[in-house]
């Protein structure tokens, strides 16, 4: 099977395949200080509070650059540089934002857990109640390196508890999985546009609590990722504080667009459900194993043993199905070979099972498959 007449599907936490019809918003040059552009950011602007139940108590903030732009951004404006961070690790995006909250001056502790074991809310109560002297809490709410998912509910309500700030990297849940603000009391979510909103990368956002903003006036060490002047700029202007991405602002609100006629978090969380239960049906036609209980795997990034064989090698196994097709991720975990296949992107079930159609081929050159199977 071969399908180098199109773009191979990306079988990616993002970048991911995008649809014809937001590819087609960026063929159009914006101006960033026209009135018709910055209307289309004030309307992401509300559309991403609608995702979360955010008016009245929140506002969204869009900055340049790719997520983890805004996750510093997030971390060095609304931790005052007196504060004093907690960062749950089970992944290595908590380890970034440990170390980038680290290179910023503020001081911080960390909690990690092996890459496959959920932080719980006892385990933040106990160090909460250890150390008073922490201000806010950092949690990755699903961790792209395995696709784990940490439960963020609980762990809001323990936080709460204690009259702490939570700061959610939402990156890969944001806009599949349900983060609501009416259920989970957060002082910052961070996410970005080439996620599960299916836009382009280039932008980030955080939506964040109106009254902490506020008061982060001078708190930000960098000068482009001052989210509170970016706030501010833009509550003054309606424009950009430097020059936006404006090609992936318009592809990223018709994906938007896309999104909320699809029928919006909860059907596009059903479709990545299926996207996941069709993917290990097939891996398990070919033997092959998730790397986490399913209990506490989010249907976005799936990590897969890889196969028990001398003839594999992850190199050779992604150069023959990228030339079936599609693109697979490499593993991030330290101790156990993997790979990893997301299921979000403008994809369905059909797109799936033509990627699992395409490892079977890739294993079968290999001299592979059989032995698996056995």
């Amino acid at each position: 099977m071969s399908l180098v007449s199109r773009d191979p599907v990306l079988l990616t936490p993002g970048p991911l395949t995008t649809s014809l019809q937001t590819k087609s918003a960026m063929l159009r040059d914006w101006g960033s200080w026209d009135a018709a552009f910055n209307a289309v950011t004030a309307k992401i602007r509300q559309q991403l509070l609608d995702i979360v139940h955010g008016h009245g108590s929140h506002v969204c903030v869009p900055m340049q650059g790719s997520g983890t732009f805004s996750v510093e951004a997030a971390m060095n404006t609304l931790v005052p540089r007196d504060g004093h961070v907690l960062v749950l690790i089970n992944g290595a995006y908590g380890k970034r934002m440990a170390k980038l909250v680290s290179m910023m001056g503020r001081k911080v502790s960390t909690f990690e857990t092996p890459e496959h074991v959920p932080t719980t809310p006892a385990d933040v109560d106990r160090l909460l109640s250890a150390d008073p002297g922490i201000t806010h809490v950092g949690l990755i709410h699903c961790e792209t390196s395995t696709g784990i998912l940490n439960p963020l509910e609980e762990i809001s309500q323990v936080v709460k508890k204690h009259g702490k700030s939570l700061v959610i990297d939402a990156m890969s849940s944001f806009g599949a999985l349900e983060i609501d603000a009416r259920k989970v009391e957060f002082d910052a979510v961070i996410a970005a546009s080439g996620k599960c909103i299916e836009g382009p990368p280039g932008m980030g956002f955080v939506i964040a609590r109106k009254s902490v903003l506020e008061q982060c006036e001078g708190n930000s060490l960098s000068l482009s990722l001052d989210l509170y002047d970016q706030w501010t700029y833009m509550e003054k202007t309606t424009q950009w504080r430097f020059t936006p991405p404006t090609h992936i602002v318009l592809a990223f609100h018709e994906a938007l667009n896309q999104s909320i006629a699809e029928g919006g978090q909860k059907a596009r969380l059903s479709r990545y459900t299926k996207n996941y239960e069709a993917l290990m049906a097939g891996m398990r036609e070919l033997g092959l194993k998730q790397f986490l209980d399913p209990r506490i795997q989010a249907p976005i990034i799936v990590t897969i043993h890889a196969p028990e064989s001398a003839h594999y090698s992850f190199k050779d196994f992604y150069n023959r199905v990228r030339d079936k097709g599609f693109i697979l991720y490499p593993g991030k975990l330290t101790q156990a070979e993997t790979f990893r296949v997301g299921c979000i992107g403008a994809i369905g079930v059909a797109e799936i099972r033509q990627a699992v159609n395409a490892m079977r081929d890739a294993l079968v050159e290999m001299g592979i498959y059989e032995a698996v199977a056995a």
